[in-house]
């Protein structure tokens, strides 16, 4: 099995760390090209390295991307299969990231009952955080 599909961080390429880094450090989502900016400041990247790299990272369940936003977070922790849904702020842009277990089997069901096979699944809530919601 591939390390970095095992959970090991360390053995991440160079580009993939420094995405991690960037994205973890970062406030609120980024855009490829918003990573692509901040790792030119450590070594020379092309766009084709850092989508090819994203997409490494998503598909190890690292990297989440918000199709809304266009834009990526650094995954908190594993969801061993579990839907990954985000809250975005409208205002402030921030998003938490959350993951439940009944929401991933309620899906689950209904696509099975269906014969829809599902290729992937995300939930993007858009809303107020607690800074604007009162």
């Amino acid at each position: 099995m591939n390390s970095i599909m095992s959970g090991r961080l360390d053995d991440l390429s160079p580009v993939q760390n420094g995405i991690r880094e960037i994205l973890g450090s970062a406030t609120g989502p980024l855009t490829a090209y918003e990573i692509l900016n901040r790792l030119q400041t450590r070594t020379a990247v092309s766009p084709p390295t850092v989508y090819r790299n994203l997409a490494r990272l998503i598909e190890h369940g690292l990297v989440h991307r918000i199709e809304t936003l266009n834009a990526y977070i650094a995954c908190p922790g594993h969801h061993h299969g579990e839907l990954a849904a985000f809250a975005i702020c409208s205002r402030c842009g921030k998003v938490e990231e959350l993951s439940d277990p009944g929401i991933s089997r309620s899906l689950h069901a209904w696509s099975e009952a269906r014969a829809f096979r599902l290729e992937g699944t995300g939930l993007e809530l858009k809303g107020l955080c607690a800074a604007y919601s009162h």
